[in-house]
């Protein structure tokens, strides 16, 4: 696609009548397959990154983020009924919210199990996320075990998490949701960092502890919900990219989590962008590429804080 088409069509967009129209052609794949793409992109990586930056703050764990933690696969699991019940075929709707659903409820077993007496473990935090991420993962091949080849066909494609063919419809459908629970969760950077000066700290400065970790908890789970309807699981954004931005503007999350929103979404829109263009004709998903550049890193960190001992968990 010249660039030149690209850019006659922007200005046409901003109001600038006097600029000829690329062909209708061009102007088809920019309009309908590359626009799209790119917006899913930028909105599913916004998300992702602004779900680890609350994870992490709200548990002081900086191992803490919606996939490792199995909220991921939650939404995955609410995926597959709405494909195995036939729900997605019967409307498109299903999906974000059945996803959605299923977020929440990973979230909620999370803290029921790792929260005891008013007090979160940070270690039962991730310990609980494992188990109910292995749950889930089971439920998950139980239904495909008894599902038509064509479910777990469009299943298994759809798990490898991936933005080609995304259209308009599947960007704007989650969007209501989606918008605004990114939103709210600004509205809590305050509370994020009374958090990490511990829980006994947060209550002595008249924090509603509890209720705001709920509250936060259902935030997040609601966002990555809708952020993976719209490409599937896509993996290790939400812990490279919170982690890599607090190392370099620091813990303070009203700058952190616009940054990392933006990091987010350039992220997993450079990470598209090489998939599509390291083997051609051939497409790498972008679930691969994030996974290809996050595990790395995630055995960094865990070599790291092994080092540092239990208080490296925190933001010391």
């Amino acid at each position: 696609m010249p660039p030149l088409s690209i850019l006659r069509l922007l200005l046409h967009g901003i109001g600038i009548r006097s600029i000829e129209l690329p062909p209708e052609m061009q102007l088809n794949i920019i309009l309908h397959i590359r626009l799209p793409r790119i917006l899913a992109a930028l909105l599913v990586g916004s998300a992702l990154a602004m779900g680890g930056v609350a994870m992490q703050g709200l548990f002081r764990n900086p191992m803490a983020s919606p996939d490792i933690l199995g909220v991921s696969t939650g939404g995955s699991l609410g995926a597959v009924i709405a494909i195995n019940t036939g729900l997605f075929a019967l409307n498109m709707f299903f999906l974000p919210l059945l996803a959605m659903v299923g977020a929440l409820l990973a979230s909620g077993l999370i803290y029921l199990i790792s929260s005891y007496k008013g007090r979160t473990s940070l270690l039962f935090v991730v310990l609980a996320g494992l188990a109910i991420s292995s749950l889930f993962n089971g439920l998950i091949s139980a239904i495909l075990l008894f599902s038509q080849q064509y479910e777990v066909s469009q299943f298994i494609f759809w798990t490898m998490g991936g933005l080609e063919g995304r259209m308009w419809k599947h960007v704007l459908l989650p969007l209501p949701v989606l918008l605004p629970g990114m939103a709210v969760l600004f509205l809590f950077t305050r509370e994020l960092n009374i958090f990490a000066l511990g829980e006994e700290s947060a209550h002595s400065l008249g924090m509603h502890v509890e209720r705001t970790k709920k509250i936060i908890l259902a935030i997040t789970a609601v966002i990555t919900g809708m952020a993976i309807s719209i490409s599937g699981p896509v993996g290790f954004v939400g812990l490279l990219i919170p982690h890599l931005f607090r190392m370099l503007i620091g813990p303070d999350h009203r700058l952190l989590l616009p940054v990392s929103a933006i990091g987010g979404a350039l992220f997993l829109l450079t990470s598209d962008l090489i998939g599509r263009v390291l083997i051609p004709p051939f497409e790498i998903r972008v679930g691969i590429i994030t996974a290809v550049l996050g595990s790395p890193y995630f055995l960094y960190l865990i070599i790291r804080y092994q080092r540092k001992g239990l208080r490296g968990f925190g933001y010391d």
